[in-house]
C-alpha cells in the first residue's frame, strides 16, 4: 500500500459518506462500506504517520473536553427579524425597495431551520474551527463534537476550493433519531427532551466528544460568512456553491420578485411542514443581491436585509381519555389530559396539563372530548380547544376530587389562591416530587438521575430524603432495573460531581416554597453561606431588595422545622459544598438598580441565561411582581405574573426590547 493508495481510499470513503449523508442515495451496501473502513483502520494503524486530522476515522477525540473556549465571530451572528402576517412580510418588502431603490428586486426564499445556529470554517478545503452562535458576537468553540456529525465533511472536494471559507447554518436532529433517543432515556428513567432542538443543542454542549457522536446529529448549511474569492454575486448561488463542495444544503430554495410568489412558497412549505424529517417554524426572506446585502449591513441586532415569517404553532385534533391529577413537590394538585397519543412538531404528544380546576372549567373540558392541541412556543402541550360537535351524549363537567389521589388526604384551598392543594408534607406522592426537584437539571443537576429512577429508588426505599441521596452504594444501585456496570459508575460520579454546587443553586433545590432561581440568587447573595441563611430574622430577609413578606415568611418557617435543617446537615456531612457565586456587574448600564421578573416562553434566550445578563448588568431577577418590580419580561404563553404586572402598571418588555435594552 502506497501513500497515493491510502488518500484514493480516503477520498472514496468520503465520497460514499456524501452519498449516503448528504444525497440519501447510496450506492454500496452499509457491509460494505463498514469494510472499506476497517481497511482504512488497518492501513493507519500500521502506519500512522499518515493520519491526516481529515481521515474519516478521526472523527471523535479520545477524552472529553474540559469546557468550551470562547470564540469573537469576525462577522456577527445576528437573529432574524421575525415577521407572523402577510402585511408584516409587505411591509419589508417596501422597506427593501425603498432602501435599494429597485423597482425589481429579486429575494432568495429558505426554509426556517429549528436548531442550533453554527458557524464552520474551512481553510484550504480542511474542516478547523465550529463555533455556536453564542450571543451573537461570542460563542462556544465545539470543533471536538460538531467533528462528530457524519453529514459534515472533513475535508471540502471539487476544484476552486477557496483559501478561506466560512459557512453558517443549522445543527439540528431528525424526528427518528430524537424519537428512538427520548425511547432510550424512558427506559433508563431519564428526563425526556422536549423537542429535538433543546435534544441537539444539549448534544452539542456535551464535554465527551464521544457521547455526542452517539447523537446522530445532522447539519445543513445556508449562508456564507467570509469567502476568500468573493465569487458568489446572489443568495439564490450559495445553495449551489456549497454544494458543490460536498457541503449538505438547502433543497427548498425558491427565488421570489413579489408578495404573492413569497406567500404562494410560504403556503406550500406549511403544508408539507409535517412530511419533513426534521422541524422548521417557517420560511427565511433574504434580498438575494449580496453586494446590496453588505451594503445595507444590520442594525443592531438583525440583518437589515433578511426577515423570517414564522408560521402558527403546529395543532392537532385527539380525543382526551382520561383527566388525571399530579401532586406536585409543594401539594399542589394539577388536571392533565390523559390523550390519545398524536405526533404535533416533532414529537408524540400523549398528556398535556390543564393547569388548574378553573382552567377547566373555563374551557369546559371533559373526559371523551375531542380537542384541538398545541405545543406552546412549540414545546409545551396544550389544549387550545374543544369540538363540542363531537362531545359523547352523557359527558359530564369534570371536577377536582376532595382527597388527595396519593395518601387520600383532604385537599385545602387557601384562599386567594387558585391551587389546589394536599396539605399532608408526608405524602408519598410530593415527598417522590420534592426528591426529583432536587436532583433536577435547575437544582441540583445530577446527570443519569431521572424521574424513573428516583420512582425505584423511592420505592426500594434507599432513598427517602434528598440527604440520602449522598450515602447510596453501587451494591443498591445494582438492584435498580436495567442498572449495570456503565450506568452504576455513571450514576455515582454525577452524584460525587454534584457535591460541589453554587450556593443559590443549593437554596434552590431545598424547595423551599415561593423560592426561584431569581429568590435564591437574591438569598445566596445577602447571606453567603447556609448557616448565616438560616439564621437571618425576618426583618433581615425582608430588607434585601426585593424579597417580601411571603418570601421571608416561607425562609423563616423552612428553617424553623427542625427535620430540614437535620437534613442540610447529612448533606454537609457528606460532602456537599455550597460554594457562593461572585456576580461580575457592569457600572452605568440601564439595567442597574431595576428589578425585573421574568415570565413565559422566551425564544432568543432561556431564562436562566437572560437573568444572568441582568444581573451582570447590576439588574435584580425575582420571582413574584410587586409594585417595586420595573421590568416583566415576557415571552409567549405568559399567565398570572403579565396579568398582574398590567393590574399594577409595571412596564412590560419583549424580547426584542430586552435585546435592545441589553
Amino acid at each position: 500500500m502506497t501513500k497515493d493508495e491510502y488518500d484514493k481510499l480516503c477520498q472514496e470513503i468520503w465520497h460514499h459518506n456524501r452519498l449516503y449523508y448528504g444525497n440519501h442515495a447510496p450506492v454500496i451496501s452499509d457491509e460494505e462500506f463498514d469494510h472499506l473502513l476497517k481497511r482504512l483502520e488497518k492501513i493507519e494503524t500500521a502506519h500512522p504517520e499518515w493520519v491526516a486530522a481529515t481521515s474519516p476515522t478521526q472523527r471523535v477525540n479520545e477524552k472529553p473536553s474540559d469546557g468550551f473556549k470562547t470564540v469573537t465571530h469576525k462577522t456577527p451572528m445576528l437573529s432574524l427579524a421575525n415577521t407572523y402576517n402577510e402585511s408584516e412580510v409587505e411591509e419589508f418588502i417596501k422597506r427593501m425597495h425603498k432602501l435599494v431603490e429597485k423597482r425589481d428586486l429579486p429575494f432568495s426564499c429558505e426554509l426556517k431551520m429549528d436548531g442550533l445556529a453554527i458557524s464552520v470554517t474551512y481553510e484550504k478545503g480542511k474542516f478547523v474551527r465550529g463555533v455556536t452562535r453564542g450571543d451573537g458576537r461570542e460563542g462556544d468553540d465545539v470543533t471536538a463534537n460538531i467533528k462528530t456529525i457524519q453529514s459534515l465533511p472533513l475535508q471540502l472536494y471539487g476544484d476552486h476550493i477557496p483559501e478561506l471559507l466560512e459557512v453558517r447554518g443549522e445543527v439540528y436532529m431528525e424526528h427518528k433519531v430524537f424519537e428512538k433517543l427520548n425511547q432510550q432515556r424512558e427506559a433508563t428513567g431519564e428526563v425526556l427532551w422536549a423537542n429535538p432542538r433543546n435534544a441537539a443543542a444539549g448534544s452539542l454542549k456535551l464535554l465527551d466528544a464521544r457521547e455526542t457522536s452517539r447523537r446522530n446529529l445532522s447539519i445543513v448549511f445556508y449562508g456564507i460568512a467570509e469567502e476568500s474569492t468573493f465569487s458568489i454575486k446572489s443568495q439564490n448561488e450559495v445553495h449551489i456553491y456549497l454544494e458543490k463542495f460536498g457541503l449538505p444544503t438547502l433543497h427548498q430554495v425558491k427565488k421570489c420578485e413579489t408578495i404573492e410568489e413569497i406567500m404562494t412558497f410560504a403556503d406550500k412549505v406549511n403544508e408539507m411542514r409535517r412530511s419533513l424529517p426534521f422541524d422548521i417554524d417557517g420560511i427565511v426572506i433574504k434580498l438575494d443581491d449580496m453586494r446590496e446585502q453588505k451594503r445595507l449591513g444590520n442594525t443592531g441586532k438583525n440583518p437589515r436585509w433578511a426577515c423570517a415569517y414564522k408560521f402558527a404553532a403546529e395543532q392537532a385534533v385527539t380525543q382526551i381519555l382520561d383527566i388525571t391529577v399530579q401532586v406536585g413537590r409543594t401539594g399542589v394538585l394539577t388536571p392533565v389530559a390523559e390523550l390519545e397519543p398524536v405526533f404535533v412538531s416533532g414529537s408524540t404528544i400523549a398528556r398535556a396539563t390543564l393547569h388548574n380546576e378553573e382552567e377547566v372549567a373555563r374551557k369546559d373540558i371533559r373526559i371523551g372530548d375531542t380537542a384541538v392541541i398545541e405545543k406552546g412556543g412549540d414545546v409545551i402541550p396544550k389544549v387550545v380547544s374543544i369540538d363540542l360537535s363531537k362531545r359523547p351524549a352523557h359527558s359530564t363537567p369534570w371536577r377536582m376530587p376532595i382527597h388527595c389521589p396519593s395518601c387520600r388526604t383532604p385537599v385545602a384551598k387557601v384562599a386567594g389562591e387558585v391551587a389546589v392543594r394536599c396539605p399532608n408534607p408526608s405524602c408519598p406522592e410530593q415527598q417522590l416530587r420534592r426528591i426529583a426537584y432536587f436532583v433536577s437539571k435547575d437544582a441540583m443537576d445530577i446527570d443519569n438521575m431521572g424521574e424513573k429512577v428516583v420512582e425505584q429508588l423511592v420505592k426500594k426505599r434507599f432513598v427517602q430524603t434528598a440527604s440520602d441521596i449522598f450515602t447510596l452504594t453501587a451494591d443498591q444501585l445494582y438492584q435498580l432495573d436495567n442498572f449495570k456496570e456503565k450506568s452504576v459508575s455513571n450514576l455515582l460520579a454525577s452524584i460525587e460531581k454534584a457535591k460541589t454546587v453554587t450556593l443559590p443553586r443549593f437554596i434552590m433545590a431545598l424547595g423551599i416554597k415561593h423560592i426561584g432561581e431569581g429568590t435564591s440568587e437574591l438569598l445566596a447573595n445577602r447571606a453567603g453561606d447556609v448557616d448565616t441563611l438560616a439564621k437571618m430574622t425576618a426583618e433581615e430577609l425582608i430588607s434585601i431588595e426585593g424579597i417580601g413578606g411571603k418570601v421571608a415568611a416561607s425562609v423563616i418557617e423552612y428553617f424553623s422545622d427542625p427535620f430540614n435543617w437535620e437534613e442540610i446537615k447529612k448533606m454537609l456531612s457528606n460532602g456537599v459544598n455550597p460554594q457562593k457565586v461572585n456576580v461580575v456587574n457592569f457600572k452605568g448600564h440601564a439595567f442597574e438598580g431595576k428589578t425585573f421578573v421574568l415570565t413565559g416562553t422566551l425564544q432568543i434566550y432561556t431564562r436562566t441565561s437572560a437573568a444572568t445578563l441582568i444581573k451582570e448588568r447590576g439588574g435584580k431577577v425575582t420571582d413574584s411582581v410587586s409594585k417595586k418590580t420595573d421590568y416583566l419580561l415576557a415571552g409567549s404563553e405568559a399567565g398570572s405574573k403579565l396579568e398582574k404586572a398590567q393590574s399594577l402598571g409595571v412596564k412590560i418588555i419583549s424580547e426584542e426590547f430586552f435585546e435592545n435594552m441589553l
